[in-house]
């Protein structure tokens, strides 16, 4: 999705299809700051999905359930968020939930000063300060939509010069800040990024401090799995804490509604809605 998550042509929504499971503490090994003990069970959900950029009509939804996928990522907020979201409401969230989906919530906060993706960049100098500010809008969103404590918020970071180092510093400084807040607000810390670069410097910094416990990684091979082709280490996000972008821009029909979507192998949190 290098080039179209910023955009209205750009965001999609992520879905999977197979069954659901209750973890208690799945996915919080990265976590440092946070107590597994205190915090309600994973709701953990393993299958395809997929991404679209605003979050179709409740009949749309109803149309799809029962097909391909079973979950939908929808984005809940931030500055660079690219889609007007019309559907997207508390009433709707708890149709859907009522219907079968899971839901993935992703936010689109500030972006990378050395990347393409969003108007509103991240600043070395208030990086901290901004990512903490930024995680706290980030879980008013998702409660106002109904998403419960415990629930994951993954961070959509766009592609960009992982090897600029003041650059990667100003990123991690703010994604650090962003996750010890959602931590503090008890919600889990998810994140989007690209294998090649964004996932990338999640997954090989030395410090783990605070970084995102579940990592959505984008690698276009349409394969579908968050296995066979997990560009690092074997051990790292494992326990139902991976999800994989693995093709782009499919359009499909269903049940006579058509959507422009991208397609995700998912084993990770997913919202508490119930």
């Amino acid at each position: 999705m290098a080039g179209h998550r910023q955009s209205k042509k750009r965001r999609y929504i992520t879905w999977a299809v197979a069954g659901t499971a209750v973890v208690a503490g799945a996915g919080l090994a990265a976590q440092s700051s946070m107590a597994a003990t205190a915090w309600p069970a994973q709701k953990t959900y393993t299958g395809r999905a997929f991404d679209t950029c605003a979050a179709p009509s409740l009949s749309a939804m109803k149309a799809w359930k029962g097909g391909l996928y079973g979950a939908a990522a929808v984005y809940i907020g931030g500055k660079n968020r690219g889609c007007a979201q019309a559907n997207l409401t508390a009433s709707w969230v708890k149709s859907v939930s009522a219907v079968g989906w899971k839901l993935i919530p992703l936010y689109v906060g500030s972006q990378p000063s050395c990347g393409s993706g969003g108007s509103v960049k991240i600043s070395a100098t208030t990086a901290a300060s901004v990512g903490k500010s930024e995680a706290d809008d980030a879980v008013a969103k998702a409660s106002a939509l109904g998403m419960k404590a415990g629930s994951p918020i993954y961070l959509d970071m766009e592609s960009y010069d992982i090897t600029n180092t003041s650059c990667n510093k100003a990123v991690l400084t703010y994604v650090r800040a962003f996750d010890k807040e959602l931590h503090a607000k008890t919600y889990r810390t998810g994140y989007y990024g690209f294998s090649s670069s964004s996932a990338k410097a999640i997954a090989t910094a030395t410090d783990k401090t605070d970084l995102p416990g579940n990592l959505w990684y984008a690698l276009w091979d349409k394969k579908n799995t968050t296995t066979s082709d997990w560009p690092w280490g074997s051990t790292q996000f494992t326990n139902h804490s991976r999800a994989h972008q693995y093709m782009v821009n499919s359009k499909e029909t269903r049940g006579g509604y058509t959507i422009t979507v991208d397609r995700d192998a998912w084993d990770a949190p997913v919202a508490i809605t119930g």
